[in-house]
């Protein structure tokens, strides 16, 4: 088996999403792949929340270089695919090379992991239909529109299917990933 981990992301991805994962999957020695639709380095943004605001506030974080064009990439090369969560989701899901890409992982039974807003992805290619899943809770109403059950713990694995709500809950996130990863 592979132990390549394909990270998809673009401009205004997570920043703490996407780099815990590639250093996390490092640690556990497991190879990590950035795909974008670009090859270029990636303006990745912070998320988190501020006393007053009704939303969480964005700031500029680092960036972050692609490995690979998504349109490049076989989903036979890899163990398993991870979509963190931020801004990128929101237009990756209207990628047709992204949603393809998603289709090929789900049907060839490889394991699927989402963070906070990666679910839109998963939701744009009907993935989360009659699942259990959990997101950031902003995003919920896609879930629930995509035939999904939304659950508020902070991670949640459901077969191959592996959610979670944000970065704070990495440490369930991760635990709940290497169990599917086995």
């Amino acid at each position: 088996m592979s132990r390549k981990v394909l990270i998809v992301t673009g401009d205004g991805g997570d920043g703490y999403e996407a780099l815990y994962a590639y250093h996390r999957f490092q640690e556990a020695r497991w190879e990590p792949v950035v795909a974008a639709p670009l090859r270029k380095p990636l303006h990745l943004v912070f998320f988190d929340d501020e006393p007053g605001w009704e939303t969480y506030v964005e700031r500029a974080g680092p960036r972050l270089d692609t490995d690979v064009v998504i349109a490049a990439v076989a989903a036979h090369e890899f163990a398993a695919l991870l979509f963190p969560g931020g801004r990128a989701p929101e237009y990756l899901r209207n990628d047709p090379d992204v949603l393809e890409l998603v289709r090929d992982f789900a049907a060839q039974g490889k394991c699927i992991f989402a963070i906070g807003h990666g679910i839109q992805v998963l939701a744009a290619v009907g993935l989360i239909e009659g699942r259990t899943v959990t997101c950031h809770p902003n995003v919920r109403i896609e879930v629930e529109r995509g035939g999904g059950t939304f659950s508020s713990e902070p991670a949640v694995r459901d077969g191959n299917l592996v959610t979670a709500q944000s970065w704070r809950a990495h440490p369930e996130f991760y635990r709940a990933i290497f169990a599917a990863l086995g």
